[in-house]
C-alpha cells in the first residue's frame, strides 16, 4: 500500500564515502552542468524576461528547460534524470569491478552480481542461443489443453516470465498491519492503461500494438499469427472494458475487499482458482479456503468470465506473445529491438535504445537491487546525510504540528487524532536497517534468460516466506540507489533512499532556504501524504480505519475538489489536461510540502531577519528551491501517457499551481491582479 512518489531510492555505513561525483549536464548538447553557485541555485537557468506572476515555472526554470536536449535513449530530462544517470554510472562502476572474473556457479554476492552482469553483457552468447531459452516456456503453453492447465500456468507466472490475468502480491494487511495478506488485482492487458484500448483518440497506438503482437508471434513461428494477433487485441480490449479507471483505485476503502477462495469460486465459477493458486505455490490451506484482499472485485470477476468465454487457441497465443514480451530484454537483439520499437518508441516517443551496459545495470538491479544497494551505500552515502535529514524531518514535523493545531476545518477530536498520528510518524533515511539475503538465488554463467527468470522466482518465494509471520517493518519498497521517495501508510512512515539526497534536492553547501524549498518540500510532501485523501484513512498504527467525522471529510472533500478543479483546467498540451482526480493526492502533498517547507524555514530563523543573497529574499529562495527540482522537459508521447497513468502532475503544474495558492508567494514576488497566476484570496485553497 505504499504511496510511491516522484517528488520521481543498516548496519554501519561502511567505508568512508568517496568525493561526490560531478552532476551531469542538463542535456546531451549542453556543454556545462548547472552551476548551483555559492548558495545552491542555478541563477543562469532562470528566464528573467518572464514575470513570476505570469509563469513562475518559466521564470525560475525557463532558460534551463529551453536548453535541455533530451538524450535519445530517454523520454524526459531534468534533475531526476540527472541523478538517475549518476546513480546508474555509480552502479556500473560497482558491477564492472565485480564482473571482471565471472564464475560458472557463483556463491558470494559479489560473484553473483558480477556473473549476472557479465552474462547479460555477453551479447554474442545470447545471440548464439537464439530462441532456445524460450523453448520450455512455449512448450508449457502448448501443453495447455484445458481451463485448469491454463489457470495453473497463470499462477506459475509468479515465478517466471509467464503472464497472468491477475496481479498477485503479498503485503501487510491494511486493517491489521502486523500480519501479511495476499492481494489480488486486475491485470492482463499489454498496453499501459485501459484507455489505450477504449479511447478512439488512441486508435493508432492500438493498431501499432496489434502489429507488434503479430510481429512477435511470427518471430517465434507461432501458427497463424495473422489471425491470432487481432484475436489477442480483441481479448485484451474486452479485459480493458471491465478494468477500473485508475482514479477509482485511489480510495483505500474501495480496494480493500476480503474474499475467501470458496466465495471467489462462487462469484467467478468459470475460472479454476485452485489450480491458479496452487500454480503460484501457495500453501494448500490457502488454496482450499484462504482469503484474498481483492482490489477490484467486479473487474476480477469480469476478467475470469471473459477468459472462460475465450477460445484456448487465443489464450495460448496470448500467453506466447506475453512470454516473449516479458523476456525480450534477455533474448537476441531482434527481440530487444522489436520490444523497444513498440513499448518505448511508439508508446513513449523514445527515439533510441539505451546502450547495453545501461540495460545490464537495470537488469542486475532488478534482480539483486538490495545487494547493489549495500555496495552503493558503502561507497557513496556519507553518514552525516542521515543526521542532517533527521534534523530536517524534525523541523518539518514541528511545522506540521503547528499547522494541525490551528487547522480550521478539523473538529477537535479529529485534530487530536491527527496529532497522535503525527507523533507516531517515522522516517527511514538512506538505506534499510537490515540487508536482504540472496544466498538461495542461483546465478549461472552464460544463462542470461535463466538468471532473470530465477530472480523473478526468488523474489516471489521470498515474499511467500513472509506469510504467517509478523510483518517486518524494516522492509523497503525501493533500493538505496533509487532516485525517489515514498510514503508507506500501513507503517505510518516515509522512506528517502540515499540516491535522492543530492543536489538539487539536498545540497549540504546550499543556503538553508534553498534546501528547505527543495528537500524540505519533498519531506513535507511525503509527510502530508499521511493526511491526504488516501493517507487520512489510515490511523496512527497504520490501520485502515476511518478516524475523521463525516463533517471533517465533507469539508476536506470540498477543499480538495476546489483544488482539483485548478488542475483539471491546466492544459499541458493542446487539448490535453491534467486529471485532477487521478493526481489529487500528489497535488495536495505538493501544496502541503511547500507550505511546511516555508514554515520550517521561518522557524529556523528564530526571529532573525533572513539574509538577502543575490538580491533575493529568504522566501524567494525557498520558492526557487522548490521550482529548481522540477526543471524537466518531456517528450509529447510520454506526457500523454503520464496524463493517463501517472498520479503526479507535469512539472509546470507542480510549480505554478501550489504556489499561487500560498499567500506568502504573492508577497515574495509582488504578484498583482491581472497577472496570469493571480488568484483572489478567497479562491486560494488552504488545506494545511
Amino acid at each position: 500500500m505504499a504511496l510511491s512518489c516522484g517528488t520521481a531510492v543498516l548496519l554501519a555505513a561502511g567505508p568512508a564515502a568517496r568525493a561526490a561525483d560531478p552532476v551531469p549536464a542538463y542535456g546531451a548538447a549542453t556543454d556545462a552542468a548547472p552551476s548551483y553557485g555559492s548558495w545552491g541555485f542555478d541563477l543562469a537557468g532562470r528566464n528573467p524576461d518572464v514575470t513570476p506572476g505570469n509563469d513562475f515555472f518559466g521564470y525560475a526554470n525557463g532558460r534551463a528547460v529551453h536548453d535541455i536536449v533530451i538524450p535519445p535513449d530517454m523520454t524526459a530530462y531534468g534533475p531526476f534524470n540527472m541523478l538517475f544517470e549518476l546513480s546508474r554510472k555509480r552502479v556500473q562502476a560497482i558491477l564492472q569491478a565485480v564482473s571482471a572474473h565471472p564464475v560458472a556457479e557463483p556463491v558470494t554476492i559479489d560473484q553473483k552480481l558480477g556473473t549476472f552482469y557479465a552474462t547479460f553483457m555477453d551479447e554474442g552468447a545470447i545471440e548464439a542461443l537464439g530462441t532456445r531459452p524460450l523453448a520450455a516456456g512455449l512448450e508449457a503453453i502448448r501443453a495447455v489443453t484445458d481451463r485448469s492447465a491454463f489457470a495453473r500456468l497463470l499462477g506459475q507466472g509468479q515465478t517466471g516470465f509467464q503472464y497472468s490475468l491477475f496481479g498477485l502480491a503479498i503485503q501487510p494487511d491494511a486493517k491489521d498491519p502486523t500480519r501479511y495478506a495476499l492481494m489480488l488485482d486486475q491485470a492482463g492487458i499489454g498496453m499501459p492503461d485501459r484507455d489505450y484500448y477504449l479511447k478512439p483518440g488512441l486508435a493508432a497506438k492500438k493498431t501499432a500494438y496489434q502489429a507488434y503482437v503479430r510481429q512477435v508471434l511470427t518471430m517465434i513461428g507461432w501458427p497463424d499469427a495473422d489471425r491470432a494477433a487481432p484475436a489477442i487485441v480483441a481479448f485484451e480490449t474486452r479485459l480493458a472494458g471491465v478494468h477500473w479507471a485508475r482514479q477509482d483505485m485511489r480510495d483505500p476503502d474501495r480496494i480493500y475487499n476480503p474474499i475467501s477462495v470458496p466465495d471467489l469460486r462462487k462469484r467467478a465459477p468459470g475460472f479454476d482458482w485452485a489450480s491458479y493458486l496452487a500454480g503460484a505455490e501457495l500453501p494448500p490451506a490457502i488454496v482450499k479456503s484462504g482469503t484474498l484482499i481483492v482490489g477490484e472485485p467486479d473487474a476480477i470477476v469480469g476478467e475470469a468470465r471473459i477468459a472462460s468465454e475465450t477460445g484456448l487457441d487465443t489464450l495460448r497465443a496470448w500467453l506466447a506473445f506475453h512470454l516473449v514480451d516479458n523476456s525480450a530484454r534477455d533474448l537476441p537483439r531482434a527481440f530487444v529491438q522489436a520490444s523497444f520499437d513498440f513499448n518505448d518508441r511508439i508508446l513513449s516517443g523514445q527515439p533510441q535504445l539505451p546502450e547495453r551496459w545501461k540495460r545490464a545495470v537495470s537488469a542486475t538491479s532488478g534482480a539483486m537491487g538490495m545487494a547493489l544497494g549495500q555496495s552503493y551505500v558503502a561507497r557513496y552515502f556519507p553518514p552525516a546525510y542521515r543526521d542532517t535529514m533527521r534534523d530536517l524531518t524534525g523541523e518539518l514535523k514541528a511545522a506540521f504540528r503547528v499547522r494541525l493545531q490551528h487547522n480550521g476545518w478539523m473538529e477537535p477530536k479529529t485534530r487530536a487524532a491527527a496529532l497522535q498520528k503525527l507523533d507516531h510518524f517515522t522516517i527511514q533515511i538512506g538505506y534499510p536497517n537490515r540487508w536482504r539475503d540472496y544466498s538461495t538465488l542461483r546465478i549461472r554463467l552464460d544463462d542470461a534468460y535463466g538468471n532473470a527468470e530465477r530472480a523473478i522466482g526468488f523474489e516471489w518465494r521470498y515474499w511467500l516466506g513472509h506469510l504467517g509471520h509478523k510483518v517486518d517493518r524494516d522492509e523497503w519498497d525501493m533500493t538505496p540507489q533509487t532516485v525517489n521517495a515514498y510514503n508507506n501508510p500501513v507503517f505510518n512512515e516515509v522512506v528517502f533512499p540515499a540516491a535522492i539526497l543530492q543536489p538539487p534536492f539536498f545540497n549540504p553547501k546550499a543556503d538553508p532556504a534553498v534546501n528547505y524549498g527543495a528537500i524540505g518540500g519533498v519531506i513535507g510532501h511525503e509527510m502530508t501524504h499521511s493526511f491526504d485523501d488516501e493517507g487520512r484513512k489510515f490511523d496512527y498504527l497504520g490501520r485502515l480505519k476511518d478516524w475523521w467525522t463525516k463533517d471533517d471529510a465533507a469539508r476536506f472533500d470540498a477543499l480538495s475538489a476546489k483544488f482539483g478543479a485548478q488542475y483539471d483546467a491546466f492544459q499541458v498540451l493542446p487539448g490535453v489536461h491534467v486529471n485532477g482526480k487521478l493526481t489529487m493526492g500528489e497535488n495536495i502533498a505538493d501544496l502541503g510540502g511547500l507550505t511546511l517547507a516555508l514554515d520550517a524555514y521561518h522557524a529556523s530563523l528564530h526571529g532573525k531577519p533572513a539574509p538577502v543573497l543575490g538580491g533575493l529574499t529568504g522566501d524567494q529562495r525557498v520558492f526557487l528551491g522548490w521550482a529548481q527540482v522540477w526543471r524537466q522537459k518531456l517528450r509529447d508521447d510520454i506526457i500523454r501517457q503520464r496524463i493517463m497513468t501517472d498520479p503526479h502532475s507535469p512539472p509546470q503544474a507542480r510549480v505554478n499551481i501550489p504556489m499561487h495558492n500560498i499567500d506568502a508567494w504573492y508577497r515574495a514576488w509582488s504578484v498583482t491582479p491581472g497577472e496570469a497566476l493571480y488568484l483572489k484570496p478567497e479562491a486560494r485553497v488552504k488545506i494545511w
